[in-house]
């Protein structure tokens, strides 16, 4: 048997609903659900103090166990800090090294792209992304 979330829709709920049962989330709207047999969708948004938000999308190949594709968006109110995506830049060098996981950050955050080394394909982001949004605002991970 898999130890892995995202190998069923069964297992990834209840791996974003326990992970998301903490102190430090004060709401969250983030619901997963089947397209198909093989695949799902991860999507919401996680509301943290200080007005801090993770908007999140995820498509989930539940029969290879990996996440498709994916889009996460970090807020304090309405400013949107930085975000992460997939989408392949092959002649920005400087993303190499986690291709194509890159997160945009600013100043110019449309352009200003840089490697993204936890994001991945083959494991839940979702862990990394509260951890980094805590570590904004003081929060600890234990909750």
């Amino acid at each position: 048997m898999s130890n892995n979330p995202l190998k069923t829709i069964e297992g990834y709920s209840r791996f974003v609903a326990e992970l998301l049962d903490h102190a430090r989330v004060e709401n969250s709207t983030v619901t997963v659900w089947s397209v198909s047999k093989y695949t799902g969708i991860a999507e919401g948004e996680v509301f943290l103090t200080d007005e801090y938000r993770l908007r999140m999308r995820e498509e989930i190949d539940f029969d290879e166990g990996v996440i498709a594709s994916y889009g996460y968006e970090v807020y304090r109110g309405d400013e949107r800090l930085y975000w992460y995506d997939d989408f392949p830049h092959p002649n920005d060098q400087s993303l190499a090294s986690t291709h194509p996981h890159h997160k945009h950050v600013p100043p110019d955050i449309k352009h200003n792209r840089i490697p993204a080394p936890g994001i991945s394909f083959s494991r839940p982001n979702l862990p990394l992304l509260l951890q980094e949004i805590e570590e904004l605002t003081g929060l600890k991970a234990d909750g």
